[in-house]
């Protein structure tokens, strides 16, 4: 069997789908995007198409290495996602052809479902109570929120209450039980993350996400003597490699790979092998589309130190498609008391509805993430 071309998407709200097609008429699917750069990322992925045509698709291991080591210049947000959604794409082509579901492939299934948490807002609040509330209606049993808006390098403790507020609305809203998850979204900078954590440690939180950007991991350690809450950080490290400074540390309890993000499926699994010898849990980052998903729940499937899955469900960037448009049979996602069942078909595990698919790739999008500023007009993290 042989790689004999690729096609691309750019749909709405903001993913890039990809397809590779074999001369077995077998063809997969992949997600290789970065929120905002998807036209750069498919550039990266056209870039890549000459070391793939004519290659055998199953042979996974030799393919990713080979794009990742083989150009000198590897790693990072564009290159890594690339060689991500190809990567989805291939254990797509696989599972079909053995008739097999991918996490068949990584030891086989190690559980029968995972749970899954529901995003509402909290950076630019509404009713976050309501909005929790209609999550656990829903039937999930866990929700995420952004904590804050704007926060500089030193700012207010009166935007430290209005997050507690926010919190506070939820666990009256939907009681002690209800699994509360907080995303200071790299947004917070060290002095007040520290505040940020030992205010919020009371609520008994799920786990704070990204309580300083990654890039500062050093910080992680000061920040958890503030806290018994775990903390949680791993959306933007890429492959192994960016993880393992984060293990060494041993402050992290919970790390989230994004398998369009990080390497793919297998390299996911890696890292996840990697934080079980460390005791950490896995949480994978995935506010995308479908096919992320769906290759999300294959590595979930085979990994024991897995406990929650992200997905995006009317979710607030999601506007004009949502999660389950490009499928054929959305019930292959339903969710059942806060969880998804995995799924025996092969692959990963669903069918693109590739004539909408099209449709909605003539008029592709051009999603930006805004640009924030703080109160004296200087840049602040989004």
């Amino acid at each position: 069997m042989k790689i004999t071309g690729f096609n691309y998407y750019q749909v709405p709200p903001r993913w890039l789908f990809i397809k590779i097609d074999t001369d077995e008429g077998i063809s997969g699917w992949g997600e290789p995007v970065v929120e905002g750069k998807s036209a750069t990322v498919e550039a990266c992925v056209r870039e890549m198409e000459p070391y793939l045509l004519g290659s055998d698709p199953r042979n996974i291991e030799d393919i990713w290495q080979t794009l990742y080591r083989c150009a000198f210049y590897r790693g990072g947000p564009i290159i890594t996602s690339a060689i991500s959604g190809i990567e989805q794409a291939l254990w797509d082509i696989k599972g079909k052809f053995y008739q097999m579901p991918v996490y068949e492939f990584l030891g086989g299934k190690c559980r029968q479902t995972i749970d899954i948490y529901g995003w509402i807002g909290g950076d630019r609040p509404g009713d976050v109570g309501k909005a929790a509330k209609e999550q656990k209606n829903l039937g999930f049993k866990a929700v995420k929120m952004n904590a804050t808006e704007e926060l500089h390098y030193i700012d207010s403790f009166d935007k430290v209450d209005r997050v507690c507020e926010r919190v506070q609305e939820i666990r009256d809203t939907c009681g002690r039980d209800f699994g509360i998850a907080v995303d200071f979204h790299g947004r917070v900078h060290k002095a007040m993350a520290k505040v940020l954590a030992k205010e919020l440690d009371p609520f008994r939180l799920m786990f704070i996400e990204e309580p300083v950007l990654s890039e500062n991991y050093e910080s992680f350690g000061e920040i958890a003597k503030y806290t018994a809450t775990p903390i949680a950080t791993g959306e933007r490290l890429f492959t192994r490699w960016d993880f393992k400074k984060i293990f060494e540390q041993g402050v992290v309890d919970i790390i989230q790979p994004d398998v369009s993000h990080a390497g793919g499926i297998l390299e996911c699994r890696k890292i996840s092998a990697m934080a079980e010898a460390y005791d950490v849990a896995v949480a994978p980052h995935c506010p995308l589309g479908p096919i992320a998903l769906a290759a999300c729940l294959q590595m979930d499937a085979c990994t024991p130190n897995a406990f929650i899955q992200e997905q995006s469900l009317g979710i607030h960037y999601n506007q004009g498609s949502d999660l389950l448009d490009y499928l054929d049979d959305p019930k292959v996602f339903a969710y059942e008391n806060g969880a998804v069942s995995i799924s025996s078909k092969p692959g990963l595990g669903i069918e693109i509805n590739e004539a909408l698919v099209r449709e909605k790739s003539l008029s592709p999008h051009n999603w930006k993430n805004p640009v924030w500023r703080n109160s004296d007009g200087t840049p602040a993290e989004w």
